[in-house]
């Protein structure tokens, strides 16, 4: 509970004092559930999820993953006037996002496992040639070339060849 209200203050842009003010909480009491402590009353939670504008759930439920998975063929596509053109929009990036990009060349021998970066970093991958299993380590997805996946890198992920000469382009998004 206290990561989900730390991150829906956060997603408001709201400072600590000026929530605690909107939900007619105190101030250390906010601060207490933030960082952990405390057992709220329904009450407080509801006024905290009605001062933030989300759902009473969720403050309450844990937030889950998520994953964006575009196969090749599949997304908006738009076509130029002028030449041989063909652009899909996989992703478009969120206000005040950095982004890495990565061109990524591996072989099936071994699988690259990769613990979590730091909160709120999100890869999306685009296999350009072979087959890999990218994704969380615990539900990866096999792409073919042309595929593309989006998935939370703050959490275990992995990137395994299933061929010979597998290659793709990373891009790690910092929110």
């Amino acid at each position: 509970m206290s990561a989900a209200l730390r991150r829906e203050r956060g997603k408001a842009g709201l400072s600590l004092s000026e929530l605690a003010k909107r939900a007619g909480v105190a101030k250390s009491t906010l601060s207490q559930l933030e960082s952990g402590g405390g057992n709220p009353s329904i009450e407080t939670l509801w006024a905290l999820s009605v001062a933030l504008d989300v759902p009473f759930a969720a403050l309450v439920q844990p937030a889950r993953p998520h994953v964006r998975l575009v196969r090749a063929g599949e997304g908006p596509r738009f076509s130029a006037d002028r030449a041989d053109y063909l652009a899909t929009v996989l992703s478009t990036c969120p206000p005040n996002a950095r982004r890495d990009l990565y061109l990524i060349t591996a072989e099936p021998d071994s699988a690259r496992e990769s613990d979590p970066h730091m909160p709120g970093v999100v890869e999306h991958v685009v296999l350009s040639a072979g087959r890999a299993l990218v994704g969380l380590a615990d539900e990866p997805v096999e792409l073919a070339p042309g595929d593309y996946i989006a998935y939370p890198g703050d959490l275990p992920h992995v990137f395994r060849a299933l061929e010979p000469g597998t290659a793709a382009v990373l891009v790690s998004e910092h929110v």
